[in-house]
């Protein structure tokens, strides 16, 4: 592997599981099936020469079982500002390309696909606040997803709930919250009142910076 990569910046995803989601404790999922969406705001990255500073971008996925078992379908939406040499670096790192194998979440859900969508490349509404526990992503007539904090049942407040994975393939740190998602593209997602989670995205080819 030659390519050398890295991003930084802010993450928002949301799955049909229950508040805290099975699957990041190694657990059957809710359903016993997964189906997700997660958006990524690069603040600062390249791959090679070509930054990646500002862009973002949207994984959608899919499993008629659990992750492990596989058979699963995916499709990524690229922000159109992407010039062509970005829109090819987001690609592969959204596909897990040009990464250490298992290091990242791109690249264990890619190894479970079998399918993966052509990308689309169109304009992306995209905001992620991790220490209010809020996101929103949207893309004309395909994609709707929104986030919000978990709320106290005995007091009305708003909780704080984290999870903390030392060694983990996607964050170290992630806020818990509550999440509502409609996707129509190749693949079809409807989910509300489910998993929410919001986290610092960091990492290169090798895995997560911590």
């Amino acid at each position: 592997m030659t390519d050398r990569w890295m991003i930084r910046g802010m993450e928002f995803s949301n799955c049909n599981c229950d508040f805290g989601c099975p699957c990041q404790f190694n657990a059957p999922s809710t359903h016993g099936f997964c189906e997700a969406i997660g958006s990524v705001m690069i603040e600062e990255g390249y791959f090679n020469d070509t930054p990646l500073d500002g862009l973002c971008f949207v994984g959608i996925y899919q499993w008629p079982g659990e992750i492990a078992h596989g058979k699963g379908r995916q499709q990524v939406i690229i922000d159109e500002r992407a010039d062509a040499a970005q829109r090819e670096a987001i690609r592969k790192i959204a596909h897990g390309e040009s990464t250490k194998p298992g290091s990242t979440h791109f690249h264990v859900f890619n190894s479970t696909m079998a399918e993966v969508l052509d990308p689309v490349y169109a304009p992306i509404e995209m905001e992620v606040d991790v220490e209010a526990r809020r996101g929103r992503t949207k893309v004309e007539g395909m994609v709707e997803s929104s986030g919000a904090p978990l709320i106290n049942p005995f007091n009305g407040e708003e909780d704080r709930i984290r999870i903390h994975l030392p060694e983990g393939f996607e964050y170290t740190y992630a806020e818990m919250g509550s999440g509502q998602s409609r996707v129509r593209t190749g693949i079809e997602l409807d989910f509300k009142d489910s998993y929410g989670q919001f986290n610092i995205l960091h990492m290169n080819q090798d895995g997560v910076i911590r």
